[in-house]
């Protein structure tokens, strides 16, 4: 599996009714697309929104289950539609440590949380990948709807993405909230 978001920081006055609209209007697109596992529309308000944020974001998350998915995506009409409104971004892909999901609950999602960290040199991998995993499971375990832990070696850095019903009451000072518009999944069976 394979983890992608990219983020586009909008103005300070945009009107994120704009964002609402697009995601109400263009989400259910995604549902079924193939080799996803989820695909999060995420926003987070400047002001007026469920928890603070230091910019108005559209930063949609992706889980992925096969890489093509990710290539026929980005070489798509849709990115490109994407880019054409919003700009160039930088799409962040990490390879998947562990992703767990509570079965047939995600579109139930209204908030996720995203951390990002750095992993230092010379660290045990191995030891971090099974922390990650644990922390991912006890998520579910705890209320997450979805948890993932991922890496990217590039930088070294580690991320920790959950879905949530309802906002957790304690968020850690370096995650970043957005609510969710719509969650894409895969089409039954």
């Amino acid at each position: 599996m394979i983890a992608m978001q990219y983020s586009f920081v909008l103005p300070a006055d945009y009107d994120m009714a704009i964002i609402d609209k697009r995601i109400r209007d263009k989400g259910h697109l995604f549902d079924g697309f193939p080799h996803l596992r989820f695909k999060a529309f995420l926003s987070a308000r400047r002001q007026g929104g469920d928890f603070p944020s230091t910019a108005n974001l559209y930063a949609p998350f992706y889980l992925w289950d096969e890489p093509e998915g990710i290539s026929d995506f980005l070489s798509s009409s849709g990115f490109a539609a994407v880019t054409q409104a919003f700009g160039w971004p930088e799409v962040t892909i990490w390879p998947v440590w562990h992703a767990e999901c509570a079965e047939g609950t995600l579109a139930a999602a209204r908030y996720a949380t995203r951390s990002i960290a750095a992993i230092a040199p010379y660290s045990d991998l191995g030891q971090r990948r099974a922390s990650a995993a644990a922390a991912a499971e006890a998520d579910v375990k705890n209320g997450a709807l979805a948890s993932v832990a991922a890496f990217e070696p590039a930088r070294w850095t580690l991320v920790r993405f959950q879905l949530w019903r309802s906002l957790p009451e304690k968020l850690s000072s370096d995650a970043q909230a957005y609510a969710v518009g719509h969650v894409s999944l895969p089409k039954p069976n």
